[in-house]
């Protein structure tokens, strides 16, 4: 079983230099005490280069003449992490609450246009088979930035509400932390849902003041943040740690199609207006930081098409599909224009575009008659929408154990480096995300950080990449394990929302072909115990390993 992305995954016998580690668990290169210069070391090798390519290949043998001219200008030797050119800006994008099915190039027979996240995948690759962390948001958030599986955690079931205190110690590096200290400017905007540190007077919060943990506080340099989901109070933006405006509006509960908590709200808020504010500002970031002399990773996780279901004016009625439609189309439209400035600001050739969901949709199909009946759930439902399969042909839905809760779109878009068009295979989890990251950028992460991920940079060059086995968590705290082709499931049930919901850790456990039964419609445990057994054990090791050596 291959170990996570730490000091002792690499063989540092080999490498020219030697690393230090530091204090967030960043190794930065070094320069070794050796008697042997770098300038001696390309005088010794770039003649035998130059002899060896002289005849083959002419265009290499003018390469290698230039290389060995530039180290004797420049004879300190550099990592590819100390040269800004080498490494390219990143732009990762979180849409919330957004299936598989949702998306017109995964979906054919979907009635929702989604132009946008078509090019997307149409100029990159779609990875066919990556999951989230989760099935609900928050621990998502948090597995996708830290690397980490949010279970390790406090939270071991449920979301934080706006106003939950910090979920992530000051310390726990993420990928901002990380990319930050290799020289990258970072910047977030949109939802963080990870929990602020809002100060209090008495038993009430006291807004005037700026937050003391967010994401200034875990590696990002400039933030314009919503708390939570769009269904939470407080209703404000923050700029920096500090609100925008004081909350002076009180916001009723709503039903459909808001589905709105009760709480307040600052004058600045709109509901219908948060994708195109949130794409503004985007735009800004972008324009403001694409000819500066360091390299930029920008986060941007949406709000939708997570309730409220509230799509701009100018999206009502574009699709057959109601109100939820709508959202979805005004989602694609807001990374389109993400897309547009990058354009714009003419850094297209130099920037990795990374777009998923935090996990699948919490839209049901429940008349279509070619469709298992078993995604069908009677209860109160006003988003139902017959024949769209929001979450493809997955079993159940946000929140579930079961693949649609999990399984989420997932496009990568890298010029001249990743082939348009492309498809992946291979089993992914957006906890991976923060070692391929780190990966580009030249970073090597020790093992205080990031105990779950495992760079999938050979992938996105059509090759291989090994990994343990994914695990999966529920919105009530089942797990599940994914191996290959099979799936075992902790549990009785969902897991979440669907019936038959069942108890985390209550037998009989559910095991799943997925080569043959994607809709995890038959449980084969009783025709292979042996594999059922061996991924529960697997499972259990990997639950009370912690790689790290603490939990938050």
């Amino acid at each position: 079983m291959p170990a996570s992305r730490d000091l002792d995954s690499h063989d540092h016998g080999s490498h020219a230099l030697s690393a230090g580690v530091s204090a967030a668990g960043v190794v930065v290169p070094r320069c070794p005490n050796i008697p042997i210069s770098p300038r001696d070391v390309v005088w010794i090798i770039v003649p035998l280069l130059l002899a060896r390519f002289r005849k083959q290949v002419p265009i290499m043998h003018r390469l290698l003449c230039f290389v060995c001219a530039s180290f004797v200008a420049f004879p300190c030797m550099t990592s590819a992490a100390d040269t800004s050119e080498s490494r390219p800006n990143v732009v990762l994008i979180l849409a919330d609450d957004m299936g598989s099915g949702d998306v017109h190039v995964l979906n054919p027979e979907s009635k929702i246009p989604t132009p946008h996240l078509d090019k997307l995948a149409g100029d990159g690759m779609t990875f066919t088979d990556a999951h989230t962390p989760s099935s609900v948001c928050t621990p998502t958030r948090y597995g996708l930035l830290t690397g980490r599986y949010c279970w390790r955690t406090r939270l071991k079931s449920g979301v934080l509400n706006g106003y939950g205190e910090p979920l992530m110690k000051s310390d726990r590096l993420t990928i901002a932390g990380a990319l930050k200290e290799a020289g990258y400017h970072t910047g977030i905007v949109g939802k963080w849902h990870l929990g602020l540190g809002f100060q209090k007077d008495g038993k009430n919060f006291d807004f005037t003041h700026p937050v003391s943990d967010g994401p200034h506080t875990h590696g990002f340099d400039s933030s314009f943040i919503i708390p939570a989901s769009l269904d939470f109070p407080p209703y404000v933006y923050i700029r920096n740690g500090e609100l925008t405006q004081l909350p002076s509006l009180p916001q009723a509960a709503n039903g459909f199609p808001a589905y709105l908590r009760k709480g307040e709200r600052s004058p600045d808020l709109v509901m219908e207006n948060v994708l195109d504010d949130i794409a503004q500002e985007a735009d800004r970031y972008i324009d403001s930081h694409a000819s500066g002399d360091e390299p930029f990773f920008l986060y941007v996780p949406l709000t939708g098409p997570h309730k409220p279901v509230l799509p701009h004016p100018r999206f009502h009625g574009k699709t057959e599909l109601g109100p939820y439609g709508d959202f979805v189309m005004q989602v694609d439209e807001t990374v389109g224009q993400i897309m547009k400035s990058i354009d714009d600001a003419e850094i297209r050739d130099d920037t990795i575009v990374i777009f998923t969901s935090d996990n699948g949709s919490f839209m049901r199909c429940t008349d279509n008659p070619d469709f298992v009946d078993h995604v069908d759930d009677e209860t109160v439902q006003e988003y139902r929408s017959d024949h769209h399969r929001a979450n493809g042909p997955y079993r159940g839905t946000k929140a579930d154990i079961w693949e649609a809760g999990h399984r989420v779109p997932f496009f990568v878009r890298w010029p001249d480096q990743v082939q348009p068009g492309t498809k992946a295979a291979q089993t992914v989890c957006l906890t991976d995300v923060f070692a391929t990251l780190t990966d580009v950028a030249g970073v090597e992460i020790d093992a205080r950080s990031a105990d779950d991920s495992y760079s999938f940079l050979p992938a996105l060059s059509g090759k291989s990449f090994e990994r343990v086995p994914v695990i999966h968590h529920s919105v009530s705290g089942m797990f599940a394990i994914r191996d290959g082709k099979w799936k075992l499931v902790l549990g009785n049930g969902s897991g979440g929302r669907e019936q038959p919901r069942g108890k985390p850790d209550q037998r009989p456990y559910q095991l799943f072909d997925l080569s043959e039964d994607i809709s995890e419609t038959n449980n084969v445990i009783a025709d292979h115990p042996e594999v059922a057994d061996r991924l529960e054990k697997a499972c259990m090791a990997i639950r009370e390993q912690s790689p790290s050596g603490r939990h938050e």
